[in-house]
């Protein structure tokens, strides 16, 4: 692809859903955006468009990359997994609840779509982008606490390493629970003791096989 795509299209772009990357437009705009390679009609009902690859890519050129430090905002105020200590945290309730299970069924599908062998059990490509993000959803979506302004909860963090995070929680029970969790979700598990503290800590990287 040569030209960018047009203020339309960079908007239909813009305002996909930023898990799956489906796509709300005209069937104009979509068909466009298919020619373009920017996006692909799902073969199976209810035919929806989704962003492909050099979709994503558009779509992230102005988002930072994964954050350190808390970050909740998704943008255009999109949703935005719990990943622990943010100073200004969506409110918990039933309709949190809701977005959350929503947001992780549509990560499955996207699983679904873009691994090879259609295995829902291993991260895909957008979670090896987006690892922390990616590891705060499926923790938050079984049920896990995030940490809010006290010590208590998870927090996922981004290391150095590459295609890795931290998840740091406190409490030892509460901690193996988190890696049973991202176990079951595909991720690859360890636990270690930060050099000068001693506290321990979780390190966990998507799972290829």
């Amino acid at each position: 692809m040569t030209r960018p795509p047009t203020a339309a299209q960079r908007r239909v772009i813009d305002a996909a859903d930023p898990v799956t990357g489906r796509l709300r437009g005209t069937e104009a705009q979509l068909a466009a955006l298919v020619k373009r390679g920017l996006a692909f009609r799902h073969p199976r009902p209810p035919h929806d468009h989704f962003l492909t690859p050099a979709g994503h890519r558009i779509r992230g050129a102005e988002e930072p990359a994964a954050p350190a430090e808390p970050e909740t905002a998704a943008a255009g105020g999109g949703f935005a997994a719990r990943v622990g200590g943010e100073e200004e945290a969506p409110q918990s309730g039933p309709a949190r609840v809701r977005e959350v299970h929503s947001a992780w069924q549509g990560l499955l599908e996207l699983r679904r779509m873009t691994n090879r062998d259609g295995a829902t059990d291993r991260p895909c490509d957008w979670e090896r982008t987006h690892l922390v993000q990616a590891a705060a959803l499926a923790l938050e979506a079984a049920g896990h606490r995030p940490a809010g302004a006290g010590p208590e909860g998870y927090r996922v963090r981004a290391t150095p390493q590459p295609e890795a995070v931290a998840v740091h929680e406190p409490a030892e029970e509460a901690r193996q629970a988190c890696a049973a969790t991202l176990e079951r979700a595909g991720w690859q598990v360890g636990e270690y003791a930060e050099p000068r503290t001693g506290r321990r800590y979780l390190l966990a990287s998507p799972r290829r096989a």
